[in-house]
């Protein structure tokens, strides 16, 4: 079966500004997000590409404009089922507010229990994404055989949500996984089981340097709700 390559789109206003962005409109990459989807189609030379499947976002389809352009022949396709999950009424609130929320520690500890006010469940979220990728991975090998490689341009919950599918872990776990602006995970789908071959991978280690005194230990913040800014 198929080779997926899944990307977070680059760098967002929301992410800089401490948002919590979910399905708001308007929210593109900012300069530094600009950037990374610039060094996208360097970073993918060579590789084949069959198609690229993306979230209906702003964000992400702006982050895969760059790879387009250099790519001219490359089919593009949106899919509804991997865009960000729906918030509800957390959406467009900071960060640092929901961190207050009751209903944040189930995110956190239990994500499979956690629903949003007026959105939707973790667990909807990613059975769609996954359902999604099943089915694209079906209709990639029908068209260009089990060997080809696609791409899908997404965001951090549901890139940690397909990963956990993939390994085999328990939603609950899934914010033990890291899916930084503009990394690529790629997953190899085979008739046994899948494999996870690269995880968020950005080609930069800047996010491996020690926080700066007073911003507290890594190993004590919380997984980002939306997958995080990634590196300062």
């Amino acid at each position: 079966m198929p080779t997926l390559i899944l990307l977070r789109h680059g760098r967002s206003t929301a992410n800089t500004s401490g948002v919590l962005a979910g399905r708001l409109p308007g929210v593109g990459l900012d300069d530094r997000g600009a950037a990374q989807a610039a060094r996208l189609p360097a970073r993918l030379a060579g590789i084949p590409l069959a198609a690229a499947v993306s979230s209906p976002l702003q964000r992400c389809q702006e982050t895969l404009r760059p790879l387009l352009a250099a790519r001219p022949g490359l089919p593009l396709h949106v899919e509804e089922r991997i865009s960000e999950c729906d918030y509800g009424d957390w959406a467009g609130r900071k960060l640092a507010e929901l961190n207050d929320e009751p209903l944040m520690e189930v995110v956190q500890q239990h994500p499979s229990a956690a629903g949003f006010p007026g959105g939707e469940s973790m667990r909807a979220m990613q059975g769609r994404a996954v359902d999604a990728v099943r089915e694209w991975n079906a209709r990639i090998e029908e068209q260009y055989g089990a060997e080809a490689v696609y791409l899908m341009c997404s965001h951090g919950d549901i890139i940690k949500a397909l990963v956990a599918d993939a390994l085999g872990m328990h939603l609950d776990l899934f914010q033990r996984i890291s899916a930084e602006p503009c990394s690529v995970t790629v997953i190899r789908y085979t008739r046994l089981r899948p494999y996870v071959v690269r995880l968020g991978d950005t080609g930069d280690f800047a996010s491996l340097v020690p926080p700066e005194e007073g911003a507290g230990p890594a190993a004590e913040r919380d997984a980002a709700l939306g997958g995080g800014a990634g590196a300062p």
